[in-house]
């Protein structure tokens, strides 16, 4: 009984683990070409997984097994690559549906962006708070 529960858990946990993974991932490539975080010579990756946590917090569902959540996790990363797609005005349209509304989408965008913004400015508050080691 045991070892079914354990591979059902298994079962549930990888594709949760995967979308989260994939948005991560699409997160990151769009901090490795941000102007700013180049400027500041801010490590991307130190900002995706701050930009990863911080919208988690304000996607819908409880906790990263949820369908919901892992939904959402698959809508943003949809979201982010929306430049790449290959109509990106019907991806647009299906995010629309997939949010549940297009004010729902553009609450999604503003959750990326503010999440985005607070770590960057976190990040670059760190920096200018580090004494400079003269020589």
């Amino acid at each position: 009984m045991k070892k079914l529960l354990l591979i059902s858990l298994a079962a549930l946990l990888l594709p949760a683990c995967a979308d989260k993974n994939q948005y991560e991932q699409a997160v990151l490539e769009q901090m490795q070409v941000d102007k700013d975080i180049k400027d500041y010579k801010i490590p991307p990756e130190r900002i995706a997984k701050c930009v990863v946590d911080s919208t988690s917090n304000h996607m819908p569902g409880i906790f990263g097994l949820d369908p919901t959540r892992m939904m959402a996790y698959r809508n943003y990363t949809k979201m982010l690559t929306l430049s790449s797609s290959k109509d990106p005005k019907k991806t647009l349209e299906d995010l629309g549906v997939e949010f549940g509304s297009p004010k729902d989408l553009l609450e999604a965008r503003s959750n990326y962006t503010e999440s985005l913004m607070e770590c960057i400015s976190a990040a670059i508050g760190e920096l200018e708070n580090v004494p400079k080691v003269t020589k």
